[in-house]
């Protein structure tokens, strides 16, 4: 498969986009282009729609998992060029299509340049955006026997250098989960509000509370950032004091230690405000992503892959702030998620007009087997 061929497989991803849990069709092509690439096995509906190509060598050698993801947005797309989304309020605007692409690139290279000694699993993983992929295809039993030495990822940034490779030691990027508080009091006639319990004043409060939690200094271990998604009291009826509302955040901290701190602290806080306000609550937890931890031998195969490549290398002296259910991975298997830049001129990730920028392409699969080549000519001495 020549470069041209892996761009035009790109765009037919981008052109038929789908959500999480419903890559099905995605998976289908994905596996058409493998099997063109002669992996030692394919495993389908890994941990729902994933797939898994393995390149066993048969003799002696650490297992490697490289990961990339399928899924697209619920964003109604902008672009007018030839591959956009063929389908309303679905589309690739985080580059899924892109390191699916790439890492059929090295399905391809694994074909032409196959290593002597150990396994490589090529990973293509479902439902990232909503945080449960990496954990179904963890739990899948079709797993078990995989069980990876060490794991790789990779995520395109835009506002780096096309081709650089971002990486560090240590968090790569935080804890994340979402969170929707429900509140309930009773309705009565807006001329006589005081007849029923309104909970506008208690989710005034609540906000304001909750922002006093953060800290927005990323070089401070106590990083905590919320962001508030969505919020509804009562309806558009004038007639009516509202009887209930509800609140939906996001927030991240640098470890899942710091998150469950934040967790009680804002339970505590619902709590007496829902109190004060004869209210009653619920809150549902939803959309966590773990803490992706870099191990130092992984990223330093990162890093040396970056230089042997003679391509440009970051370290980044903060993690970002995005979340990334990868992080699953890292908690279990040593390994390290590094950035690939995507252009400084790139629109960023979600934004309505963004598109996976091709020419990166060949940057992220050289990178993949060169940490595969680190890995096995050094890693074999590693003690993990």
């Amino acid at each position: 498969m020549s470069l041209d061929n892996l761009i035009t497989f790109r765009k037919e991803l981008h052109a038929h986009p789908e959500l999480s849990g419903q890559e099905r069709a995605t998976s289908q092509r994905i596996i058409r282009e493998l099997k063109k690439c002669k992996p030692s096995q394919i495993i389908e509906n890994l941990g729902g729609h994933g797939v898994a190509a393995i390149y066993d060598t048969g003799n002696p050698g650490k297992t490697i998992l490289f990961r990339a993801d399928t899924d697209a947005l619920p964003i109604q797309e902008t672009n007018t060029f030839a591959h956009k989304s063929i389908y309303d309020g679905v589309s690739h605007k985080c580059g899924h299509d892109g390191h699916t692409a790439m890492l059929v690139g090295l399905a391809q290279k694994l074909h032409r340049q196959p290593f002597n000694k150990g396994k490589i699993i090529l990973l293509f993983q479902p439902a990232e955006e909503i945080g449960i992929g990496a954990r179904a295809v963890l739990e899948d039993p079709k797993f078990e026997a995989l069980q990876p030495d060490y794991v790789f990822a990779l995520h395109n940034v835009p506002g780096y250098p096309k081709g650089q490779i971002v990486c560090r030691t240590g968090t790569f990027n935080p804890a994340a989960i979402s969170l929707v508080i429900k509140l309930q009091g009773k309705k009565a006639h807006a001329a006589q509000q005081e007849n029923g319990r309104n909970p506008d004043q208690a989710i005034a409060v609540i906000i304001t509370k909750v922002h006093e939690l953060q800290n927005y200094d990323l070089a401070s271990e106590d990083f905590l950032k919320f962001t508030t998604i969505f919020t509804r009291i009562g309806s558009p009826d004038y007639g009516i004091s509202p009887g209930d509302g509800e609140l939906h955040y996001t927030f991240r901290s640098w470890t899942k230690a710091k998150l469950e701190a934040a967790k009680s602290k804002i339970v505590q806080i619902i709590e007496t405000i829902t109190t004060q306000h004869q209210l009653s609550y619920t809150i549902d937890w939803i959309y966590y992503f773990a803490a992706s931890h870099n191990d130092a031998f992984a990223a330093q195969c990162v890093e040396q892959s970056a230089l042997k490549n003679n391509f440009s290398y970051h370290n980044k002296p903060y993690p970002f702030q995005w979340g990334e259910d990868f992080g699953l991975f890292t908690e279990k298997y040593p390994g390290a998620m590094f950035g690939l830049g995507a252009g400084e001129d790139t629109p960023a990730l979600h934004h309505v007009d963004y598109d996976f920028p091709d020419d990166i392409i060949l940057y992220g699969i050289k990178t993949f087997y060169g940490i595969a080549e680190k890995v096995y000519n050094s890693g074999e001495m590693h003690n993990r």
